[in-house]
């Protein structure tokens, strides 16, 4: 063999190399954003492997809803805050019959409802059919009832040796969360990223389609003049909202009309799109105009070690008469760590942003608020409780012991740490 052939045949192993490389870095960033963990059941069967968690959450950026028993932070008012909440509060929500009642017994069930990340949880301990109680990274436990079908939900598992299985909730009695492996050996498909066109505007991320399908092995069902047709997602290119169905582009450049499903028509509830700076991003179908999905996916979110031990709101409160309240914070009566999540709409695209995401919000009147996030991005939302005049209030502990009681109608700004 001559020295130019034993150059060209180095090079060329090199090259192979390197290109190996690369695709086992890409394909390691990618398989990190799966939730990954070990399910023991109730007889102690051990299953470990990629988790999905009913039809929806597939990754760690997904979002577990449930309720919290109770609101122990209830204590801190006085009979004159419970006004002020009473105030806020149409006469015909249900919640308003009860005030009386929460102030005889402060620790009753007036809680909220509570949405937070798979990837900050350290473990999830089964219960009952509605009952579960979470481990967060930093040791804290919470416990939580319905409120969502993410509690009685099907798991399943891609278990790395014996590949899939599925199991019941009354099955299960721990989930422990894991560092997801950089090479999964099984998984269930590759994430869809790509952009969104909107009424407001183009928002790039990692999509969830109809709030189910978020895997290139998922499908799009509909059907055309020739039958029902259902197309896995890796292999389209585009959607587009045309009447009362759907343009649907494949990768290979073949397009066709689809109708006859919520998947294509206005029964479709919606495109989420996923992004680290905002959070979540739940679009209407009345809001979406187009979705163009990326050849190959660029990520699959962040990994499991991301998602930073919970750390509690601390910053200060500005009122409208000029005061300033510093100290730790618990937001809406309610949210008082960094994990915890924010909601707000603009039109009927809904924002759903950690706490952690926010350097301040500042009130506009009586149904919106300002959010500036830590990039530096301001997002103006309303026709949320988290942002209008429907706010239960503001405690800002400056000693350990009593906090001060902000109702939302005095609040100027807020600034986290």
């Amino acid at each position: 063999m001559t020295r130019q052939r034993l150059a060209y045949l180095s090079a060329g192993i090199i090259l192979a190399v390197y290109l190996l490389l690369i695709s086992g870095n890409l394909r390691a960033q990618n398989d990190q954003g799966y939730i990954y963990g070990k399910v023991t059941t109730i007889d102690d069967k051990e299953y470990i492997g990629e988790i999905r968690w009913g039809k929806e959450e597939t990754f760690w950026d997904d979002i577990f809803n449930s309720t919290k028993e109770r609101n122990p932070n209830l204590k801190y008012l006085d009979r004159s805050d419970y006004q002020h909440i009473r105030n806020s509060r149409s006469d015909d929500d249900d919640n308003w019959g009860n005030f009386w009642e929460i102030w005889e017994d402060k620790y009753s069930d007036y809680s909220h409802q509570f949405a937070a990340r798979f990837g900050d949880f350290k473990a999830m301990e089964i219960k009952g059919r509605n009952d579960v109680e979470i481990e967060f990274k930093n040791g804290l436990r919470m416990d939580f009832e319905g409120g969502s079908n993410d509690l009685g939900a099907k798991i399943r598992v891609y278990d790395q040796e014996i590949g899939q299985i599925r199991l019941s909730w009354d099955r299960i009695d721990l989930i422990e969360f894991m560092e997801t492996p950089k090479n999964l050996r099984y998984k269930y498909g590759e994430p869809l990223t790509g952009t969104v066109s909107t009424s407001i505007g183009k928002f790039y991320g990692m999509i969830q389609w109809d709030h189910e399908e978020c895997l290139s092995e998922d499908l799009l069902d509909g059907d055309n003049e020739d039958g029902d047709i259902s197309i896995p997602f890796g292999n389209i290119k585009s959607i587009t909202r045309d009447g009362r169905g759907s343009e649907v582009v494949l990768k290979s450049g073949r397009e066709m009309y689809l109708r006859g499903s919520n998947d294509v028509n206005n029964e479709n509830r919606g495109v989420i799109v996923k992004t680290p700076e905002i959070g979540k991003i739940k679009i209407s179908w009345r809001e979406f105009d187009e979705v163009v999905f990326d050849d190959v996916p660029t990520t699959s979110g962040q990994a499991y070690s991301d998602y930073k031990e919970p750390k509690e709101l601390f910053g200060s409160v500005f009122t409208k008469d000029g005061e300033e309240f510093s100290g730790r914070i618990i937001y809406d009566l309610d949210e008082e760590f960094d994990f915890e999540l924010l909601n707000g709409k603009d039109e009927d695209i809904e924002f759903i942003i950690p706490f952690r995401n926010i350097k301040s919000i500042v009130p506009k009147n009586y149904n919106y608020s300002t959010i500036e996030l830590r990039s530096g991005k301001k997002i103006l939302l309303g026709d949320a409780q988290d942002v209008s005049d429907r706010h239960d209030g503001i405690l800002v502990f400056e000693n350990k012991e009593q906090p001060v009681y902000i109702p939302w109608d005095d609040v100027e700004q807020v600034v986290f740490k």
